[in-house]
């Protein structure tokens, strides 16, 4: 096993690694910035070193400060968590230079299953399906509008590098082709230091399924079921929850081989993530992208699998062939996953961080938090505005569904607004309730949600 690692993040991600790898008998070294100073991570660590200013660019981007620090303090594995630098193939690469392991995919798996137009390119010959689209990236906009014209609109411009909702513009007609493709590279830019750009049909009324893999080195690949991450705004994920109800057992079964190929297209190792596009026949599914790191909603597939991912990816990286079979493999009972932001739904989900005043989190049978905040503490403006992630498991969907509610009720927090009670609020209505949620859900439903809430604050404040 690897004997001390490098945590290179931050937040309950940070605290997820450190309290897997303690489990593990593995030493730590977190890293934080100046605005992290007194983070719960910091706190619990091994060892703490501070790599530079707030900002996640004088930071937790620094990949030079993290690479220092990690050869300073004996470290001979470097665990990137999401975001920030999980998914960069350079990173990947110079911490092998440094003789250190990264946990995750090699920088030529990352490069490959990164670039999204490339990707496509790579499960089209696997036999992988895929949305139909552009051949590679689309360099012009003259190129972009040719594309859309052979696939038909309405159609969606990405990022081939992105990710979190980043560098995607969707244009239901011609004429608006050539400002969305601008804004689109501009974003990708800022966001990646990428502007390539790749279009694809717009699947209308989709659901947004993806599965859980596991590979190691010697060629062992398995996957640990789905999630459905329909309901989301702004293309990023709201309430996850594991299996998805709309799945027969035949087209779960289609899926997971179809993500197992995609692992071995690459030549994956480590916990990954394969996502598709169900369309709304519920029959045809097509794949949309891959990410090779640890996702944030993974804690359902933990629950229902019971199975410790990030243990896994410890026990990957440091060389040890999968433990697990296929056949090992069982779904038991439902699991969902709200997330927590510190946003205000009613100000077009503006975030709104700030000081911690009092907190409580639920708890009870089946009940699990992941979380970096405690009372007192400050929820930095510069980074993510994620709270905490609150999930619950029990036998059915429907106890499932009743527990977090529960759950949701229980929770308080004082200081700053959440998205807590829009979560509330989804969680009864009758889409979400009989599975029929898509990825449009939350823009056709959000108004009436808002104004429900709305009505029911002014009840109680008025009782």
């Amino acid at each position: 096993m690897l004997k001390r690692v490098l945590i290179a993040n931050r937040g309950e991600i940070a605290l997820r690694i450190l309290r897997a790898c303690r489990e593990l008998g593995i030493d730590t070294v977190a890293v934080y910035s100046q605005a992290d100073a007194e983070a719960l991570h910091v706190q619990l660590a091994g060892q703490a070193v501070c790599i530079g200013p707030a900002r996640a660019a004088d930071s937790y981007l620094n990949q030079t400060a993290l690479l220092t620090v990690a050869v300073a303090t004996g470290c001979d594995g470097v665990h990137p968590g999401y975001g920030f630098l999980s998914e960069n193939a350079d990173f990947a690469d110079a911490c092998a230079a440094a003789g250190l392991t990264f946990i995750g995919p090699s920088g030529d798996t990352i490069r490959k299953a990164g670039s999204k137009s490339a990707a496509r390119d790579i499960m089209r010959a696997a036999g992988v399906p895929v949305t139909p689209g552009s051949d590679g990236p689309v360099s012009s906009v003259e190129d972009a509008l040719a594309a859309a014209e052979t696939v038909g609109y309405p159609v969606l411009l990405k990022a081939s590098a992105g990710g979190g909702g980043r560098g995607i513009r969707r244009c239901d007609r011609a004429e608006d082709l050539p400002s969305a493709y601008a804004e689109a590279k501009a974003e990708a830019k800022a966001c990646f230091g990428d502007d390539e750009m790749y279009l694809e049909k717009l699947v209308l009324g989709p659901r947004h399924i993806e599965f859980q893999v596991l590979a190691d080195r010697y060629g062992n690949v398995i996957h640990l079921g789905d999630r459905d991450c329909s309901v989301q705004r702004r293309n990023q994920k709201l309430i996850e929850e594991a299996p998805a109800w709309c799945l027969t057992p035949e087209l779960r079964k289609k899926m997971g081989e179809a993500a197992v190929r995609a692992a071995r297209a690459v030549n994956y190792e480590g916990a990954g993530t394969v996502e598709f596009l169900l369309d709304g026949d519920l029959e045809h599914f097509y794949f949309m992208e891959m990410n090779t790191r640890i996702q944030v909603e993974h804690g359902v597939t933990e629950l229902v699998t019971g199975v410790d991912l990030v243990r896994q990816q410890l026990r990957i990286a440091s060389g040890l062939p999968l433990d697990l079979k296929q056949e090992d493999i069982h779904l038991s009972g439902h699991a969902i996953e709200c997330r927590i932001n510190a946003e205000d739904p009613a100000r077009n989900f503006q975030p709104c961080p700030g000081h911690v005043e009092f907190l409580h989190f639920p708890g009870g049978t089946g009940v699990r938090v992941d979380s970096c905040l405690y009372n007192g503490c400050q929820l930095s403006p510069y980074y993510d505005s994620m709270a905490a992630k609150i999930l619950s498991h029990a036998p059915t969907r429907m106890e499932t569904i009743r527990k977090m509610r529960r759950c949701l009720e229980e929770f308080a927090l004082e200081g700053f607004p959440t998205n807590a009670e829009l979560s509330y609020q989804i969680l009864y209505h009758p889409d979400f309730i009989l599975g029929k949620c898509t990825t449009a859900f939350l823009d056709a439903h959000l108004s009436e949600l808002l104004e429900f809430n709305r009505q029911l604050n002014e009840s109680e404040a008025e009782e």
